[in-house]
Protein backbone atom coordinates (compact mmCIF):
# COMPACT_ATOMS: atom_id res chain seq x y z
CA UNK A 1 0.00 0.00 0.00
CA UNK A 2 1.40 3.67 -0.93
CA UNK A 3 0.52 5.96 1.31
CA UNK A 4 1.61 10.07 0.68
CA UNK A 5 1.90 10.84 4.82
CA UNK A 6 3.85 13.83 3.49
CA UNK A 7 3.98 15.55 0.39
CA UNK A 8 7.08 15.36 -2.17
CA UNK A 9 7.96 18.80 -2.69
CA UNK A 10 10.26 19.47 -5.62
CA UNK A 11 13.41 20.86 -5.71
CA UNK A 12 13.56 24.79 -4.50
CA UNK A 13 17.14 25.38 -5.32
CA UNK A 14 20.53 23.52 -5.72
CA UNK A 15 20.79 21.06 -2.55
CA UNK A 16 17.23 21.80 -1.07
CA UNK A 17 15.46 19.16 -0.27
CA UNK A 18 11.62 20.05 0.60
CA UNK A 19 11.90 17.96 3.69
CA UNK A 20 9.90 18.44 6.72
CA UNK A 21 11.57 19.04 9.97
CA UNK A 22 14.08 16.72 10.82
CA UNK A 23 13.29 14.74 14.00
CA UNK A 24 15.39 15.47 17.01
CA UNK A 25 17.50 12.34 18.89
CA UNK A 26 19.51 12.86 21.86
CA UNK A 27 22.71 13.00 21.64
CA UNK A 28 24.33 10.23 24.05
CA UNK A 29 26.41 6.90 23.06
CA UNK A 30 23.55 4.91 24.14
CA UNK A 31 20.53 5.65 23.29
CA UNK A 32 16.94 4.30 24.56
CA UNK A 33 13.66 3.69 23.03
CA UNK A 34 11.53 6.76 23.18
CA UNK A 35 8.78 4.28 24.50
CA UNK A 36 9.21 2.35 27.55
CA UNK A 37 11.40 -0.69 26.91
CA UNK A 38 9.97 -2.63 28.85
CA UNK A 39 7.56 -3.53 26.04
CA UNK A 40 9.86 -6.72 24.53
CA UNK A 41 8.19 -5.66 20.64
CA UNK A 42 10.46 -3.61 18.10
CA UNK A 43 10.47 -2.20 14.84
CA UNK A 44 13.71 -1.13 13.00
CA UNK A 45 13.89 0.17 9.48
CA UNK A 46 17.10 -0.41 7.78
CA UNK A 47 17.94 1.06 4.46
CA UNK A 48 20.97 -0.14 2.97
CA UNK A 49 23.66 2.63 -0.02
CA UNK A 50 21.54 5.68 -0.48
CA UNK A 51 24.27 7.56 -3.00
CA UNK A 52 21.60 10.46 -2.56
CA UNK A 53 21.29 12.66 -5.89
CA UNK A 54 19.59 16.31 -5.31
CA UNK A 55 18.83 16.16 -9.15
CA UNK A 56 17.08 12.55 -8.59
CA UNK A 57 14.61 12.56 -5.41
CA UNK A 58 11.63 11.07 -6.73
CA UNK A 59 13.02 7.42 -5.58
CA UNK A 60 13.80 8.66 -1.95
CA UNK A 61 10.55 10.32 -1.40
CA UNK A 62 8.67 7.24 -2.63
CA UNK A 63 10.53 5.26 -0.23
CA UNK A 64 10.07 7.35 1.98
CA UNK A 65 6.45 7.47 1.59
CA UNK A 66 6.32 3.70 1.79
CA UNK A 67 7.75 3.15 5.15
CA UNK A 68 6.11 5.89 7.23
CA UNK A 69 2.91 3.90 7.59
CA UNK A 70 4.39 0.96 8.60
CA UNK A 71 6.63 3.20 11.05
CA UNK A 72 3.48 5.05 12.75
CA UNK A 73 1.80 1.76 13.09
CA UNK A 74 4.48 0.41 15.32
CA UNK A 75 4.91 3.74 17.48
CA UNK A 76 1.08 3.99 18.31
CA UNK A 77 1.52 0.23 19.22
CA UNK A 78 4.43 0.17 21.12
CA UNK A 79 7.09 3.00 20.48
CA UNK A 80 9.89 0.98 19.98
CA UNK A 81 10.65 1.82 16.40
CA UNK A 82 13.96 3.69 14.60
CA UNK A 83 15.43 3.37 11.28
CA UNK A 84 19.20 2.39 10.51
CA UNK A 85 21.10 3.92 7.60
CA UNK A 86 24.14 1.84 6.31
CA UNK A 87 26.23 4.36 4.84
CA UNK A 88 27.22 5.38 1.44
CA UNK A 89 25.01 8.86 2.01
CA UNK A 90 26.17 10.71 -1.15
CA UNK A 91 26.43 10.00 -5.03
CA UNK A 92 30.06 9.92 -5.87
CA UNK A 93 29.59 12.02 -9.01
CA UNK A 94 29.45 15.59 -9.09
CA UNK A 95 25.77 16.71 -9.20
CA UNK A 96 26.15 20.66 -10.05
CA UNK A 97 26.88 22.17 -13.69
CA UNK A 98 30.43 23.60 -13.93
CA UNK A 99 32.26 21.60 -11.33
CA UNK A 100 34.41 18.53 -11.17
CA UNK A 101 33.61 18.44 -7.33
CA UNK A 102 31.85 14.83 -6.29
CA UNK A 103 29.30 15.10 -4.08
CA UNK A 104 29.78 12.40 -1.35
CA UNK A 105 31.08 13.08 1.75
CA UNK A 106 30.50 17.03 1.11
CA UNK A 107 28.58 18.93 3.63
CA UNK A 108 25.95 19.28 1.23
CA UNK A 109 25.54 15.93 1.11
CA UNK A 110 25.50 15.20 4.65
CA UNK A 111 22.99 18.18 5.68
CA UNK A 112 20.75 16.67 1.97
CA UNK A 113 21.03 13.13 4.08
CA UNK A 114 20.53 14.03 7.84
CA UNK A 115 17.65 15.98 6.25
CA UNK A 116 15.80 13.08 4.52
CA UNK A 117 16.61 10.43 7.33
CA UNK A 118 15.46 12.91 9.99
CA UNK A 119 12.26 12.99 7.89
CA UNK A 120 10.94 9.56 8.61
CA UNK A 121 9.72 10.78 12.34
CA UNK A 122 11.44 8.26 13.91
CA UNK A 123 14.79 8.35 15.65
CA UNK A 124 17.33 7.59 13.17
CA UNK A 125 20.72 6.16 13.32
CA UNK A 126 23.53 6.53 10.47
CA UNK A 127 27.00 4.79 10.04
CA UNK A 128 29.62 5.83 7.53
CA UNK A 129 30.57 3.89 4.63
CA UNK A 130 33.54 4.45 1.83
CA UNK A 131 32.10 7.25 0.11
CA UNK A 132 31.11 9.24 3.17
CA UNK A 133 34.57 10.86 4.00
CA UNK A 134 34.80 11.64 0.08
CA UNK A 135 34.80 15.43 0.35
CA UNK A 136 37.87 15.85 -1.45
CA UNK A 137 37.70 19.47 -2.43
CA UNK A 138 36.38 20.75 1.00
CA UNK A 139 38.37 18.74 3.63
CA UNK A 140 41.81 18.05 3.65
CA UNK A 141 42.05 15.36 6.44
CA UNK A 142 40.08 12.44 6.55
CA UNK A 143 39.92 13.72 10.22
CA UNK A 144 38.28 16.98 9.42
CA UNK A 145 35.61 14.80 7.32
CA UNK A 146 34.23 12.56 9.99
CA UNK A 147 33.68 15.59 11.81
CA UNK A 148 31.45 17.11 9.75
CA UNK A 149 30.14 13.42 9.52
CA UNK A 150 29.33 13.57 13.09
CA UNK A 151 28.47 17.11 13.24
CA UNK A 152 25.59 16.76 10.55
CA UNK A 153 24.02 13.70 12.03
CA UNK A 154 23.81 14.53 15.86
CA UNK A 155 26.36 11.76 16.19
CA UNK A 156 29.02 12.06 19.20
CA UNK A 157 31.09 9.09 18.23
CA UNK A 158 31.37 7.26 14.95
CA UNK A 159 29.85 4.32 16.23
CA UNK A 160 26.51 3.98 17.59
CA UNK A 161 24.26 2.08 20.45
CA UNK A 162 20.83 1.97 20.92
CA UNK A 163 18.47 -0.06 23.22
CA UNK A 164 15.21 -0.35 20.98
CA UNK A 165 13.48 -2.70 23.49
CA UNK A 166 14.03 -4.64 26.37
CA UNK A 167 17.55 -6.25 26.18
CA UNK A 168 17.59 -5.62 22.81
CA UNK A 169 20.34 -3.52 21.66
CA UNK A 170 21.45 -1.96 18.17
CA UNK A 171 25.20 -1.46 17.47
CA UNK A 172 26.84 0.34 14.45
CA UNK A 173 30.24 1.15 13.44
CA UNK A 174 31.59 3.19 10.88
CA UNK A 175 34.48 3.30 8.14
CA UNK A 176 37.00 6.52 9.29
CA UNK A 177 39.34 5.97 6.39
CA UNK A 178 39.88 7.44 2.63
CA UNK A 179 42.56 9.51 2.11
CA UNK A 180 44.70 7.75 4.98
CA UNK A 181 43.61 4.13 3.00
CA UNK A 182 46.98 2.08 2.64
CA UNK A 183 45.66 0.11 -0.26
CA UNK A 184 41.90 0.80 -1.69
CA UNK A 185 39.58 3.57 -0.49
CA UNK A 186 36.67 1.83 -0.88
CA UNK A 187 37.94 -0.69 1.60
CA UNK A 188 35.79 -0.07 4.72
CA UNK A 189 37.72 0.04 7.61
CA UNK A 190 36.47 -0.14 11.20
CA UNK A 191 39.25 1.61 13.58
CA UNK A 192 40.67 0.00 16.67
CA UNK A 193 38.51 2.43 18.91
CA UNK A 194 35.53 1.01 17.99
CA UNK A 195 36.65 -2.49 17.20
CA UNK A 196 37.41 -2.49 21.11
CA UNK A 197 34.53 -0.55 22.22
CA UNK A 198 32.42 -3.20 20.31
CA UNK A 199 34.20 -6.08 22.09
CA UNK A 200 33.60 -4.58 25.28
CA UNK A 201 30.01 -4.03 24.42
CA UNK A 202 29.84 -7.59 23.30
CA UNK A 203 31.11 -8.31 27.25
CA UNK A 204 28.97 -6.47 28.71
CA UNK A 205 25.97 -7.58 26.95
CA UNK A 206 26.06 -10.90 27.20
CA UNK A 207 23.46 -14.01 25.73
CA UNK A 208 23.99 -15.81 29.24
CA UNK A 209 21.90 -12.43 30.10
CA UNK A 210 19.71 -12.33 27.69
CA UNK A 211 20.86 -9.58 25.76
CA UNK A 212 20.17 -9.88 21.84
CA UNK A 213 22.54 -7.53 19.77
CA UNK A 214 21.92 -6.41 16.23
CA UNK A 215 24.78 -4.84 14.39
CA UNK A 216 25.45 -2.74 11.29
CA UNK A 217 27.87 -1.76 9.27
CA UNK A 218 28.23 -0.64 5.88
CA UNK A 219 30.50 -3.76 4.54
CA UNK A 220 29.59 -7.66 5.76
CA UNK A 221 32.41 -9.12 8.12
CA UNK A 222 34.68 -11.83 6.24
CA UNK A 223 33.16 -15.49 7.22
CA UNK A 224 29.20 -14.14 6.54
CA UNK A 225 28.47 -15.61 3.58
CA UNK A 226 26.85 -13.43 1.73
CA UNK A 227 26.66 -12.89 -2.12
CA UNK A 228 30.00 -10.80 -2.93
CA UNK A 229 30.96 -9.28 -6.85
CA UNK A 230 34.05 -11.07 -7.46
CA UNK A 231 34.53 -8.43 -10.58
CA UNK A 232 34.61 -5.83 -8.31
CA UNK A 233 34.83 -6.03 -4.09
CA UNK A 234 37.02 -9.20 -4.80
CA UNK A 235 39.57 -8.43 -6.96
CA UNK A 236 39.96 -4.42 -5.95
CA UNK A 237 40.22 -6.33 -1.64
CA UNK A 238 36.86 -4.45 -0.47
CA UNK A 239 34.52 -6.97 -0.05
CA UNK A 240 34.82 -7.40 3.86
CA UNK A 241 35.06 -5.32 6.85
CA UNK A 242 39.01 -4.34 7.23
CA UNK A 243 39.58 -6.39 4.13
CA UNK A 244 43.33 -6.21 3.73
CA UNK A 245 44.41 -6.62 7.63
CA UNK A 246 44.32 -10.24 8.04
CA UNK A 247 43.93 -10.33 11.51
CA UNK A 248 41.74 -7.65 11.96
CA UNK A 249 39.37 -8.72 8.86
CA UNK A 250 39.28 -12.29 10.75
CA UNK A 251 38.20 -10.84 14.29
CA UNK A 252 34.75 -9.62 13.59
CA UNK A 253 33.27 -13.28 12.51
CA UNK A 254 35.77 -14.41 16.11
CA UNK A 255 33.75 -12.44 17.86
CA UNK A 256 30.75 -13.52 16.44
CA UNK A 257 31.59 -17.06 17.32
CA UNK A 258 32.76 -16.28 20.76
CA UNK A 259 29.35 -13.82 21.46
CA UNK A 260 26.23 -15.48 20.72
CA UNK A 261 24.43 -12.34 22.14
CA UNK A 262 24.75 -11.37 18.65
CA UNK A 263 21.77 -12.32 16.63
CA UNK A 264 21.69 -10.40 13.60
CA UNK A 265 24.38 -8.56 11.55
CA UNK A 266 22.95 -5.89 8.57
CA UNK A 267 25.38 -4.72 5.90
CA UNK A 268 24.70 -2.84 2.52
CA UNK A 269 27.91 -2.04 0.14
CA UNK A 270 27.14 -4.37 -2.62
CA UNK A 271 24.34 -2.96 -4.11
CA UNK A 272 22.52 -6.22 -4.81
CA UNK A 273 18.85 -7.13 -4.48
CA UNK A 274 16.96 -9.06 -1.50
CA UNK A 275 15.31 -12.00 -3.82
CA UNK A 276 18.68 -14.15 -3.52
CA UNK A 277 18.56 -16.70 -0.92
CA UNK A 278 21.85 -16.25 0.08
CA UNK A 279 21.31 -12.58 0.27
CA UNK A 280 20.43 -14.07 4.25
CA UNK A 281 23.02 -16.41 5.26
CA UNK A 282 21.64 -18.48 9.32
CA UNK A 283 24.63 -19.51 11.58
CA UNK A 284 23.52 -23.40 11.40
CA UNK A 285 22.21 -25.61 8.38
CA UNK A 286 21.10 -28.70 7.98
CA UNK A 287 23.23 -31.26 7.73
CA UNK A 288 21.93 -32.60 4.76
CA UNK A 289 22.59 -29.41 3.49
CA UNK A 290 25.77 -28.77 3.81
CA UNK A 291 28.92 -28.65 6.47
CA UNK A 292 28.27 -26.25 9.76
CA UNK A 293 29.07 -22.89 8.64
CA UNK A 294 30.10 -21.34 12.35
CA UNK A 295 28.50 -18.00 12.05
CA UNK A 296 27.69 -18.10 15.92
CA UNK A 297 23.75 -17.36 16.67
CA UNK A 298 24.06 -14.70 13.52
CA UNK A 299 21.99 -14.50 11.06
CA UNK A 300 23.65 -12.04 8.53
CA UNK A 301 22.00 -9.87 6.50
CA UNK A 302 22.79 -7.92 2.77
CA UNK A 303 20.03 -4.97 2.28
CA UNK A 304 19.52 -3.53 -1.28
CA UNK A 305 19.27 0.36 -2.47
CA UNK A 306 16.05 2.80 -2.63
CA UNK A 307 17.18 5.02 -5.92
CA UNK A 308 17.23 2.67 -9.29
CA UNK A 309 20.10 4.33 -10.70
CA UNK A 310 22.44 2.85 -7.73
CA UNK A 311 21.17 -0.68 -8.32
CA UNK A 312 23.43 -3.20 -10.03
CA UNK A 313 20.75 -5.81 -10.94
CA UNK A 314 17.59 -3.47 -11.30
CA UNK A 315 16.03 -3.94 -7.50
CA UNK A 316 14.83 -1.32 -5.31
CA UNK A 317 14.59 -2.92 -1.52
CA UNK A 318 15.05 -2.20 1.73
CA UNK A 319 14.83 -4.16 5.13
CA UNK A 320 12.32 -4.45 8.06
CA UNK A 321 13.33 -5.84 11.50
CA UNK A 322 10.03 -6.82 13.64
CA UNK A 323 10.93 -8.45 16.64
CA UNK A 324 9.98 -9.55 20.02
CA UNK A 325 10.82 -12.02 22.93
CA UNK A 326 10.56 -14.81 20.87
CA UNK A 327 12.14 -13.99 18.23
CA UNK A 328 12.26 -11.71 14.63
CA UNK A 329 11.61 -11.33 10.99
CA UNK A 330 14.05 -9.79 8.49
CA UNK A 331 11.50 -8.55 5.69
CA UNK A 332 12.04 -6.86 2.59
CA UNK A 333 10.23 -3.37 1.95
CA UNK A 334 9.84 -3.43 -1.97
CA UNK A 335 9.93 0.37 -3.26
CA UNK A 336 9.21 -1.23 -6.82
CA UNK A 337 6.10 -2.72 -5.75
CA UNK A 338 3.82 0.02 -3.62
CA UNK A 339 6.37 -1.05 -0.38
CA UNK A 340 4.81 -4.51 -0.60
CA UNK A 341 6.33 -6.35 2.57
CA UNK A 342 7.71 -9.73 1.76
CA UNK A 343 8.81 -11.96 5.12
CA UNK A 344 12.28 -13.61 3.97
CA UNK A 345 13.02 -15.14 7.27
CA UNK A 346 11.81 -16.11 10.71
CA UNK A 347 13.55 -16.50 13.85
CA UNK A 348 12.41 -18.36 16.71
CA UNK A 349 14.88 -17.85 19.74
CA UNK A 350 15.43 -21.48 21.90
CA UNK A 351 16.95 -20.72 25.16
CA UNK A 352 19.70 -17.30 25.03
CA UNK A 353 22.25 -19.34 23.00
CA UNK A 354 20.48 -20.62 20.11
CA UNK A 355 17.85 -19.91 17.68
CA UNK A 356 15.65 -21.36 14.79
CA UNK A 357 16.07 -19.67 11.36
CA UNK A 358 13.33 -20.95 8.79
CA UNK A 359 13.69 -19.07 4.78
CA UNK A 360 10.03 -17.39 4.30
CA UNK A 361 11.34 -16.94 0.50
CA UNK A 362 12.53 -18.85 -1.91
CA UNK A 363 14.95 -18.09 -4.64
CA UNK A 364 13.94 -18.43 -8.16
CA UNK A 365 15.71 -20.24 -10.82
CA UNK A 366 16.50 -16.27 -12.46
CA UNK A 367 17.78 -14.97 -9.22
CA UNK A 368 19.98 -17.58 -8.94
CA UNK A 369 21.77 -17.04 -11.98
CA UNK A 370 22.71 -13.64 -11.55
CA UNK A 371 26.26 -12.85 -9.36
CA UNK A 372 26.68 -16.83 -8.25
CA UNK A 373 30.45 -16.27 -6.59
CA UNK A 374 31.44 -19.82 -6.11
CA UNK A 375 33.26 -20.79 -2.48
CA UNK A 376 35.18 -23.35 -1.45
CA UNK A 377 33.53 -25.76 1.00
CA UNK A 378 36.25 -27.91 3.25
CA UNK A 379 33.71 -30.63 4.71
CA UNK A 380 33.36 -31.75 7.99
CA UNK A 381 32.54 -35.34 9.55
CA UNK A 382 29.52 -35.60 7.56
CA UNK A 383 30.86 -34.26 4.30
CA UNK A 384 33.59 -34.49 2.17
CA UNK A 385 34.59 -31.22 0.41
CA UNK A 386 33.24 -29.79 -2.62
CA UNK A 387 34.31 -31.53 -6.03
CA UNK A 388 37.10 -28.37 -7.15
CA UNK A 389 39.07 -29.52 -3.85
CA UNK A 390 42.53 -31.17 -5.19
CA UNK A 391 44.93 -33.26 -2.99
CA UNK A 392 48.75 -33.18 -3.40
CA UNK A 393 49.93 -36.33 -5.00
CA UNK A 394 52.21 -38.74 -3.71
CA UNK A 395 55.19 -36.93 -5.16
CA UNK A 396 54.79 -34.05 -3.16
CA UNK A 397 53.22 -32.11 -6.43
CA UNK A 398 49.86 -30.33 -6.91
CA UNK A 399 48.96 -30.16 -10.81
CA UNK A 400 45.49 -28.73 -11.87
CA UNK A 401 44.93 -31.29 -14.59
CA UNK A 402 43.11 -28.95 -16.76
CA UNK A 403 44.21 -25.29 -18.97
CA UNK A 404 43.05 -22.58 -16.99
CA UNK A 405 39.39 -21.21 -18.27
CA UNK A 406 36.84 -19.01 -16.90
CA UNK A 407 34.42 -22.50 -15.94
CA UNK A 408 37.78 -23.75 -14.02
CA UNK A 409 36.43 -24.12 -10.86
CA UNK A 410 39.47 -25.78 -8.45
CA UNK A 411 41.29 -24.73 -4.92
CA UNK A 412 44.09 -26.56 -2.76
CA UNK A 413 45.63 -25.74 0.69
CA UNK A 414 49.19 -24.96 1.01
CA UNK A 415 51.77 -26.12 3.75
CA UNK A 416 51.91 -22.67 5.25
CA UNK A 417 47.94 -22.91 5.29
CA UNK A 418 46.86 -20.21 2.76
CA UNK A 419 44.51 -21.64 0.64
CA UNK A 420 44.84 -20.63 -2.99
CA UNK A 421 42.06 -21.55 -6.00
CA UNK A 422 40.85 -20.81 -9.28
CA UNK A 423 37.48 -19.15 -10.58
CA UNK A 424 36.56 -17.50 -13.66
CA UNK A 425 39.68 -17.69 -15.38
CA UNK A 426 41.56 -15.56 -12.31
CA UNK A 427 43.85 -17.60 -9.37
CA UNK A 428 42.15 -16.00 -6.01
CA UNK A 429 43.06 -16.53 -2.51
CA UNK A 430 40.63 -18.03 0.11
CA UNK A 431 40.57 -16.77 4.18
CA UNK A 432 41.88 -20.16 5.79
CA UNK A 433 39.23 -20.17 8.28
CA UNK A 434 36.21 -19.25 6.27
CA UNK A 435 36.91 -19.82 2.99
CA UNK A 436 35.61 -16.85 1.92
CA UNK A 437 37.19 -14.87 -1.24
CA UNK A 438 40.07 -12.47 -0.26
CA UNK A 439 41.34 -11.13 -3.45
CA UNK A 440 43.51 -11.63 -6.88
CA UNK A 441 46.60 -13.39 -7.19
CA UNK A 442 46.73 -13.85 -11.44
CA UNK A 443 44.52 -12.17 -13.68
CA UNK A 444 41.96 -13.88 -16.25
CA UNK A 445 44.37 -11.97 -19.09
CA UNK A 446 48.52 -13.77 -17.21
CA UNK A 447 45.94 -17.53 -16.72
CA UNK A 448 44.47 -17.84 -19.71
CA UNK A 449 45.25 -20.70 -21.38
CA UNK A 450 48.06 -22.00 -19.13
CA UNK A 451 48.82 -24.85 -16.22
CA UNK A 452 49.11 -24.31 -12.38
CA UNK A 453 51.39 -26.22 -10.42
CA UNK A 454 52.55 -26.17 -6.60
CA UNK A 455 55.85 -27.53 -6.07
CA UNK A 456 58.40 -27.84 -3.22
CA UNK A 457 60.82 -25.24 -3.65
CA UNK A 458 62.89 -26.07 -0.07
CA UNK A 459 66.60 -27.70 -0.85
CA UNK A 460 67.60 -30.41 1.51
CA UNK A 461 70.67 -28.52 2.35
CA UNK A 462 68.97 -25.74 1.86
CA UNK A 463 71.89 -23.79 0.30
CA UNK A 464 71.38 -20.75 -2.17
CA UNK A 465 74.98 -20.17 -4.40
CA UNK A 466 74.86 -16.58 -5.62
CA UNK A 467 77.47 -14.23 -6.37
CA UNK A 468 75.28 -10.90 -5.57
CA UNK A 469 76.08 -8.81 -2.87
CA UNK A 470 73.24 -9.09 -0.85
CA UNK A 471 72.83 -12.89 -1.25
CA UNK A 472 75.26 -14.24 1.19
CA UNK A 473 74.66 -16.10 4.10
CA UNK A 474 70.63 -16.73 3.53
CA UNK A 475 70.97 -20.25 3.76
CA UNK A 476 68.07 -21.69 4.88
CA UNK A 477 65.95 -18.14 5.80
CA UNK A 478 62.71 -17.76 6.45
CA UNK A 479 60.42 -20.26 8.72
CA UNK A 480 61.23 -23.34 9.63
CA UNK A 481 59.34 -26.06 7.44
CA UNK A 482 57.61 -26.96 4.03
CA UNK A 483 58.56 -24.23 1.25
CA UNK A 484 56.82 -24.24 -1.82
CA UNK A 485 56.64 -21.96 -5.09
CA UNK A 486 53.14 -21.54 -6.75
CA UNK A 487 53.91 -21.90 -10.82
CA UNK A 488 52.42 -20.99 -14.07
CA UNK A 489 53.37 -22.54 -17.44
CA UNK A 490 52.31 -23.25 -21.00
CA UNK A 491 51.02 -26.53 -21.86
CA UNK A 492 53.60 -26.41 -24.94
CA UNK A 493 56.67 -27.20 -22.87
CA UNK A 494 58.72 -24.33 -24.59
CA UNK A 495 60.02 -23.47 -20.80
CA UNK A 496 58.13 -20.32 -20.14
CA UNK A 497 56.89 -20.59 -16.47
CA UNK A 498 55.89 -17.80 -14.20
CA UNK A 499 56.55 -18.01 -10.53
CA UNK A 500 53.82 -16.89 -8.64
CA UNK A 501 55.86 -14.71 -5.16
CA UNK A 502 53.76 -14.34 -1.76
CA UNK A 503 53.49 -10.87 -0.50
CA UNK A 504 56.12 -10.44 1.97
CA UNK A 505 53.53 -11.01 4.91
CA UNK A 506 53.14 -14.56 2.88
CA UNK A 507 49.34 -13.26 1.56
CA UNK A 508 49.08 -14.13 -2.43
CA UNK A 509 46.55 -11.88 -3.33
CA UNK A 510 47.31 -8.79 -4.88
CA UNK A 511 46.88 -5.79 -2.95
CA UNK A 512 47.11 -4.04 -6.15
CA UNK A 513 44.80 -0.56 -5.78
CA UNK A 514 46.23 2.26 -3.91
CA UNK A 515 43.82 4.63 -2.08
CA UNK A 516 41.86 7.58 -4.28
CA UNK A 517 44.66 10.43 -3.54
CA UNK A 518 47.51 8.19 -5.18
CA UNK A 519 45.86 7.25 -7.61
CA UNK A 520 44.74 11.27 -8.64
CA UNK A 521 48.25 12.62 -8.12
CA UNK A 522 49.19 9.50 -10.58
CA UNK A 523 46.75 10.70 -13.29
CA UNK A 524 48.09 14.02 -13.09
CA UNK A 525 51.24 12.68 -13.93
CA UNK A 526 50.72 11.21 -16.91
CA UNK A 527 48.35 13.90 -18.12
CA UNK A 528 51.19 15.92 -16.89
CA UNK A 529 53.65 13.80 -19.06
CA UNK A 530 51.08 13.15 -22.21
CA UNK A 531 51.22 16.95 -22.30
CA UNK A 532 54.97 17.19 -22.57
CA UNK A 533 55.03 14.30 -25.12
CA UNK A 534 52.43 16.21 -27.32
CA UNK A 535 54.64 18.91 -27.40
CA UNK A 536 57.74 17.48 -28.20
CA UNK A 537 55.67 15.69 -31.39
CA UNK A 538 54.48 18.90 -32.21
CA UNK A 539 57.89 20.31 -32.39
CA UNK A 540 59.37 17.67 -34.64
CA UNK A 541 55.99 18.38 -36.89
CA UNK A 542 57.15 20.70 -39.92
CA UNK A 543 53.72 21.87 -39.98
CA UNK A 544 53.79 22.08 -35.78
CA UNK A 545 50.95 20.18 -35.17
CA UNK A 546 51.47 16.33 -35.20
CA UNK A 547 48.46 13.99 -35.60
CA UNK A 548 50.70 11.15 -33.52
CA UNK A 549 49.37 10.23 -29.88
CA UNK A 550 51.57 9.83 -27.39
CA UNK A 551 52.47 6.82 -26.07
CA UNK A 552 52.94 7.11 -21.94
CA UNK A 553 53.16 4.72 -19.50
CA UNK A 554 54.05 4.12 -15.98
CA UNK A 555 56.45 1.89 -13.44
CA UNK A 556 55.53 1.49 -10.11
CA UNK A 557 58.11 -0.10 -7.42
CA UNK A 558 58.80 -1.51 -4.82
CA UNK A 559 59.85 -4.91 -6.61
CA UNK A 560 61.00 -6.56 -10.15
CA UNK A 561 63.20 -9.09 -9.13
CA UNK A 562 65.36 -11.11 -6.60
CA UNK A 563 68.06 -9.13 -6.51
CA UNK A 564 69.58 -8.03 -3.80
CA UNK A 565 71.29 -4.85 -5.61
CA UNK A 566 69.14 -2.02 -7.08
CA UNK A 567 70.68 -2.15 -10.86
CA UNK A 568 67.54 -1.97 -12.62
CA UNK A 569 64.11 -0.66 -12.88
CA UNK A 570 62.76 -1.61 -15.91
CA UNK A 571 59.84 -3.38 -16.32
CA UNK A 572 59.92 -6.59 -18.33
CA UNK A 573 57.50 -6.10 -21.69
CA UNK A 574 56.82 -2.46 -21.03
CA UNK A 575 59.80 -0.54 -20.38
CA UNK A 576 62.63 -3.01 -21.06
CA UNK A 577 62.78 -6.15 -23.82
CA UNK A 578 60.36 -9.02 -22.75
CA UNK A 579 61.75 -11.64 -20.64
CA UNK A 580 59.14 -14.48 -22.16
Amino acid sequence: MKVALFSALPLAGAFSSGFPPSFSRPSSTTLKSTATTASDEFVVACVGDLHMDPRKMEDYYTGREQFIPILEEAKAKHGNVALCSLGDLGESKPVKIDTTELFAGTTACHELAAEFLGSFGVPYEVIGGNHDLEGLDEFATDAENLELFLRAHGKPTPHFSRQIAEKTLLVGMTSTLFRDAQYTSHEVTVDVAQMEWFEQTLIDHSADDGWRIFVFTHAPPNGSGLRVLQENHVVNGCCWLNHSNDKQCRKFIELVREHRCIKAWFSGHFHLGQDYQDSITFPTIDPKDGPYPNRGSCIFVQTSVMRGGTSRDGRQQSRLIRGNKDGFEICTVDHQKEGAIRVDATITYSGCNNEVAVYNHKETDEDSKLFKVYEPSRGDALHEPDPGYIPYKEDGRLVVDELCTKETRVWWNMACGRVLGMLNGMLIEYDPSTLAPLGLVVGADELGGKRVAVIDSGLEECVITSAENGMEGADCGGDVGREQAVIVYNDDHEGQVIVVQPNEDGSYWRKIVRNKMVRMKESRRIKAAKLFAKELLDEKDEDGESDAEPQVVSTWGPYTSVSGTAKKTGVAGLTAPARV
